[in-house]
């Protein structure tokens, strides 16, 4: 196991691929994707133990995917049960790998309020809107800079973590390590994906639905209803590519469960 250094030109193929991938098999990759989110935002919505019962859960759900688009690109029939295939893998690792996220987002969070007055907890935990006279735009850059430069360690940390332990049955703290070494040395690629999902899911989609709306309104709205059941579930299949460029799956003593 070990992480491959790659050019910056491949930040912009994982995205391109990613599409290929889904065009595969559009409906499960959908499914699998969609169900993910539902799966999170459902766990994340029970009363006192939603949030941290979401976190445990998301490396485990994340590797279904990814096992999901493991199993279209190596062409082998699966069915919906697939998204369930992370359970199976090394969930000690797994569960503590996402324990282990949480706590640093908790700890990503208390620092951003030390250095920013506590004006994203305030954002986050307020059940009215905070009036102008309270929050500045110089303020909320300042805030969100903050914030961005504290929990993006702990995002490299856990980018490939799931994967590293489910498929090659690592520990959480090496999987964890291994992750972040590899965003590291991969960061001119991934400036590269950054752009590359920023224009995919964000700019483009809105010039297009801003076209169709000059000519319909109604087929605007529509797009803007369809357009997700396209864009999430590339991006999944992107990150997948990624994961596959930086770390080659193990092909020998297959350790996915599926």
């Amino acid at each position: 196991m070990q992480a491959r250094q790659l050019p910056p030109q491949r930040g912009w193929a994982w995205l391109a691929e990613g599409v290929r991938l889904w065009r595969r098999n559009p409906p499960l990759l959908t499914f699998a994707s969609f169900s993910y989110l539902l799966m999170l935002l459902v766990a994340s919505s029970i009363p006192l133990v939603g949030q941290p019962l979401a976190f445990l859960l998301m490396p485990m759900l994340s590797l279904g995917v990814l096992n999901t688009c493991r199993a279209i690109d190596e062409g082998r029939k699966s069915g919906p049960d697939i998204l369930f295939s992370g359970f199976r893998s090394n969930l000690g690792a797994l569960m503590t790998i996402g324990g282990l996220y949480l706590i640093g987002n908790l700890l990503a969070l208390w620092l951003s309020s030390a250095l920013d007055g506590g004006l994203l907890m305030r954002l986050m935990t307020s059940a009215e809107p905070l009036g102008r006279d309270e929050i500045t735009l110089a303020d909320l850059s300042y805030s969100l800079a903050i914030a961005t430069a504290l929990s993006t360690p702990i995002v490299m940390a856990y980018w490939f973590a799931p994967a590293l332990a489910g498929w090659f049955q690592v520990p959480a703290s090496k999987a964890l390590f291994f992750s972040f070494v590899a965003c590291v040395r991969n960061w001119r690629p991934f400036v590269a994906y950054v752009l590359a999902l920023t224009l995919f899911g964000a700019l483009l989609p809105g010039l297009l639905i801003g076209a169709i709306g000059a000519i319909s309104p109604l087929l605007s709205t529509l797009a803007l209803l369809m357009m997700p059941l396209v864009v999430i579930p590339v991006m999944f299949a992107s990150f997948y590519v990624n994961l596959q460029d930086v770390f080659a799956p193990p092909t020998i003593d297959e350790r996915i469960v599926d």
